[in-house]
């Protein structure tokens, strides 16, 4: 076992097929491999408007679905962010050493907050939270996906200022390309990402959905008007929602998109066998779910084991920062 890998979640919504396959199917794939830290990230969803009930219930659905999708302590280390002070701590060191100019440039703060008079403070200074969460677990690579690329390329401009200003106190992490799982589209509208934080769930299906809203959901969505015998085919470009069907169940069944393709005629028949396929991933999630409710006392536990574990690991990277700093 080498390296460290650190993933958080955040609880912004319900946790979605999207986010099994391409996220937490790869976590459980990976835990036995490395060092992991698998966390949820409460803070994150706090950078908007949010309501605390919401945010509460949404947090303990999560810690639950993640033990229901494999992730188990035994292999990792599971925390909530939020029980972990060391990152709040290091956060505000970091700020510190951040730059303002650096922040402006961030991608999602010009995206949804700059020129806002009511945006939160929260959202400006979000990268160095993630950045604290990154450097406080030592890890020498960061696989990213694009989206996150900037914010990691931050963290490691942080770092190394920190250690030529006040002494080494970071490993200075690497940016890899991240190794994704599948990546699955909305159903309603096939050019955007199936999101956990879309208020509308038509095109989003969501872990914990009842197999009648999971078929339904599948049988209402959006292909095009293309018939014939070669109309179910494989053309992300031109026939998005037909790709994305095939996609999702080359996704659940570990196959490739081209050969399900081959073997329908009927858009009828491929939105069916995109049901079945979707259903035997989300049965037996769903079953260690229910398990796992019945029995909160146990959910808890692996969670509190895991944030003690986190405070052991990072407070001697907080320590070395704090005395850095001219703190202790």
């Amino acid at each position: 076992m080498t390296g460290t890998r650190l993933s958080l979640l955040t609880p912004s919504g319900h946790l979605t097929l999207g986010n099994y396959l391409g996220a937490l199917r790869p976590m459980t794939e990976q835990q036995d491999q490395t060092r992991c830290f698998f966390g949820i990230s409460g803070l994150h969803a706090m950078t908007t408007a949010h309501h605390p009930a919401t945010l509460r219930t949404l947090t303990i659905e999560m810690k639950t679905l993640m033990l229901a999708c494999g992730l188990d302590l035994a292999h990792a280390t599971l925390f909530q962010q939020s029980h972990v002070s060391s990152h709040t701590e290091l956060a505000y060191l970091l700020e510190c050493t951040t730059y303002v100019g650096e922040l402006n440039r961030m991608i999602q703060f010009k995206e949804k907050g700059r020129d806002r008079p009511r945006t939160r403070a929260s959202l400006y200074t979000y990268p160095v939270l993630m950045a604290a969460d990154i450097l406080l677990y030592r890890p020498t690579q960061v696989p990213v996906g694009e989206d996150q690329r900037q914010h990691v390329e931050l963290t490691r401009d942080i770092a190394q200022r920190f250690n030529t200003t006040y002494g080494t106190a970071f490993t200075v992490p690497e940016v890899t390309v991240q190794e994704t799982g599948a990546r699955l589209m909305d159903l309603a509208d096939p050019t955007c990402k199936m999101s956990k934080s879309t208020q509308e769930g038509a095109g989003v299906v969501r872990l914990l959905d009842a197999p009648d809203v999971v078929r339904r959901k599948l049988a209402r969505a959006l292909t095009d008007s293309e018939t014939g015998p070669d109309a179910v085919r494989h053309d992300p470009a031109t026939k998005p929602g037909v790709s994305n069907l095939l996609e999702i169940i080359a996704a659940c069944e570990g196959t490739d998109p081209q050969r399900v393709a081959d073997d329908l005629t009927s858009y009828a028949e491929l939105k069916r066998r995109a049901a079945e396929a979707v259903l035997g991933v989300l049965a037996p999630i769903q079953d260690r779910y229910a398990d796992l409710v019945s029995r909160p006392g146990a959910v808890e536990e692996v969670y509190a084991e895991g944030a003690e574990r986190c405070r052991e690991v990072t407070a001697p990277v907080l320590r070395a920062a704090k005395e850095a700093m001219g703190l202790n």
